[in-house]
């Protein structure tokens, strides 16, 4: 092989490799997104069908509170390094504001056009289900996008260095919790699969009792949080 085909060759591997650590990067910084995301509108959700405000409120909300968790989760580590509190914000808008805008759109569209979601309450089969459905397509929607900042130098590329800082946390900055985003992950699964666990018990005590015939719902955590919760 001659040289210039050597040098071709590698400049090839090279940039396949660059594609590949940047998908990667991108599912990572995706679900770290993804976490705040769900957080924040749960939350909301909570938040909105215990105050019983109305479909509207609750979506604006929950939006609201999806685009706090989100900078919030993603600061925290930055500010826990040495970065100012002001300063890590900044970054943190800068990086992550299109790619959380990007999976609110699409969450709340799907959540929209699923039949009977945006009127579930949180004791309800369908919300959780619909839940999981709407950011499944928001996380596949954000993947792309994260990738294009990505390889443009933005997004969560300008994060990547104050990560790569090794500089232990002192003072006040030591109380700031370490979050790694498996582990949120892991903890936002297990919330959704217990809300789903709940609803199913519930629909399914629902049923038993109308068997017996009790119309009525049965009263408790149903009666309380199985309003309606979500729609614009």
């Amino acid at each position: 092989m001659s040289d210039q085909h050597a040098q071709h060759h590698d400049m090839a591997a090279g940039h396949e490799h660059h594609m590949d650590a940047s998908w990667s990067m991108a599912v990572a910084a995706t679900l770290h997104c993804l976490t705040g995301c769900a957080i924040g509108e749960i939350v909301g959700m909570m938040i909105s069908t215990g105050a019983g405000l109305s479909n509207g409120w609750s979506v604006a909300i929950s939006i609201g509170l999806a685009f706090v968790f989100g900078f919030s989760l993603s600061s925290l580590p930055l500010v826990r390094v040495g970065v100012a509190p002001l300063a890590a914000l900044g970054v943190v808008l800068a990086a992550d504001t299109v790619s959380i805008a990007t999976m609110e759109v699409v969450d709340n569209v799907v959540m929209v056009l699923l039949p009977g979601a945006m009127n579930a309450g949180l004791v309800n089969v369908v919300f959780w289900v619909g839940m999981m459905i709407s950011l499944t397509a928001a996380f596949l929607a954000a993947v792309p996008v994260n990738q294009w900042l990505l390889s443009r130098g933005k997004g969560h590329a300008l994060t990547h260095e104050f990560h790569g800082m090794t500089a232990s946390a002192t003072g006040w900055r030591r109380l700031l919790p370490n979050l790694p985003t498996a582990a949120l992950v892991a903890v936002l699964v297990a919330f959704i699969l217990g809300g789903l666990t709940v609803s199913i018990a519930d629909e399914a005590g629902w049923q038993q009792h109308s068997s017996m015939g009790q119309s009525a719902r049965p009263a408790g955590i149903a009666g309380a949080l199985g309003a309606p919760s979500r729609a614009l």
